[in-house]
């Protein structure tokens, strides 16, 4: 259920699911965001000292000049809740009336702070001088808006594909039939449902889609090394809408949906897509779902295919060309994968001109955490797509090229919008259009 809020008409619209009340949406979300506000969580809300410097590490705040946008402003009614129901003088506050209560209207505007103008990258986390990690807080306030019903529709529409077909690009059933397509249009074997295999590599949904130049490439990469690997129509999409959308129970079991499968074949391997999202649900946070630690690894494309050149199971011809590099924020700012995406580059006989803003400061796609999937966003998103492009420009790189299949799509429609020839390259494709 998509409800423009009409009755306001002054107000931006805003989405509503679900057919609770406002007395009801304010109770389901300030119940989740109570049960958010552990030690952890306390220290980094009670530690701001409103120096700023967050500001100018957002690209939406810094696109705009909005003060809105600025990330600590973003946590306002996570800290308004904390202070009234969990901080250490929360029944004087609430006996004084020190802090006013939540209403519906603060979480209909907070939607667009945290949905529209937020992709989680973490760049804020990395400048604060109190190390508060804004873009957890960020992504554990998403939690209490998706049990309020107050998700960006087309998010909360992938979140019940996703619910229904355990991906949001296609039902498991059909997976079959899409791979063995993808595999006549590439002439490269992917091998779908074995029963037992070393390696269960999964895909993210526009692989499925319009980019199986991207299933085709792993294959390639796979096949050469050597390696028996499958897909697997039980558990196979590990881009994890839950993640971005804060719905906790989905991402749980599309989490336990890819362990469980690759238990069951025998993988002691998960390999994700070049996916950042994918590699923040699974990667770091797979164990808390699991309730244990994992009897298998979980890795990254990029890293893989690192491994794989240093170990000598792949060789690659090189380009020899220059090239620059987007860093995908949940990779490498929040994943630590900085070095590996360039020991590829290197092997690939790049010569390396990086951004201005590069490794852990460079700036998001712009589309991260959902972003790119709200279309009401599109706007914020185009004016932080200038950022990149003024900053790939400048290095006069023959080559652009990221490690994340997201930052590819945002980046893609960044550049047809404005009319700007650049292709941008994956580095996986890049590696399997020039095996040795």
């Amino acid at each position: 259920m998509n409800t423009a809020a009409t009755e306001h008409p002054a107000r931006p619209t805003f989405d509503r699911q679900g057919p609770l009340s406002d007395e009801q949406r304010v109770e389901a979300a300030m119940r989740s965001f109570v049960r958010e506000f552990g030690r952890t969580t306390a220290l980094h809300l009670e530690t701001c000292v409103h120096c700023g410097l967050c500001a100018d590490a957002c690209q939406f705040h810094v696109s705009t000049g909005e003060a809105k946008y600025t990330p600590i402003h973003k946590l306002l009614p996570l800290r308004r809740a904390y202070a009234r129901e969990a901080g250490p003088f929360a029944p004087l506050v609430r006996a004084l009336g020190l802090v006013k209560p939540l209403g519906v209207t603060e979480l209909e505007q907070w939607q667009e702070l945290i949905y529209d103008s937020c992709t989680m990258c973490g760049r804020c986390t990395t400048v604060c001088p109190m190390g508060i990690d804004i873009a957890e807080l960020v992504k554990e306030a998403r939690h209490g808006m998706f049990k309020a019903g107050l998700v960006p529709e087309r998010l909360a529409l992938m979140d019940r594909t996703a619910r229904q077909w355990g991906s949001t690009a296609t039902p498991g059933e059909d997976l079959p039939d899409i791979l063995q397509e993808a595999a006549a249009e590439h002439g490269v074997e992917i091998p779908c449902d074995l029963a037992a295999a070393e390696i269960l590599v999964t895909a993210a949904p526009a692989e499925l889609g319009e980019h199986t130049r991207a299933l085709a490439a792993a294959a390639k990469v796979l096949n050469r090394a050597g390696v028996r690997w499958t897909m697997h129509s039980e558990g196979f999409d590990a881009a994890n809408v839950g993640f971005n959308n804060g719905d906790l129970e989905l991402q749980e079991r599309l989490t336990r949906s890819i362990i469980d499968t690759a238990l069951k074949i025998g993988a002691r391997t998960v390999l994700l897509p070049e996916c950042g999202h994918a590699y923040g649900a699974a990667r770091w946070e797979a164990a808390k779902w699991y309730g244990r630690d994992l009897p298998l690894r979980i890795v990254h494309m990029t890293e893989f295919l690192d491994e794989l050149i240093a170990g000598g199971r792949i060789r690659v011809k090189p380009v020899g060309q220059s090239a620059t590099f987007h860093d995908p924020c949940q990779i490498v700012r929040r994943g630590g994968l900085e070095a590996a995406a360039r020991r590829v580059l290197a092997a690939l006989g790049f010569q390396l001109i990086e951004l201005q803003d590069h490794g852990l400061t460079g700036w998001c796609c712009g589309g991260g955490g959902g972003v790119v999937s709200n279309v009401r966003a599109a706007p914020l998103r185009q004016k932080v797509f200038e950022i990149k492009r003024a900053q790939v420009e400048a290095t006069g790189a023959q080559r652009f090229v990221t490690s994340c299949g997201q930052c590819r799509i945002t980046l893609e429609m960044g550049a047809r919008q404005v009319q700007w020839g650049r292709p941008v390259e994956s580095l996986l494709e890049l590696v399997a259009d020039n095996l040795d």
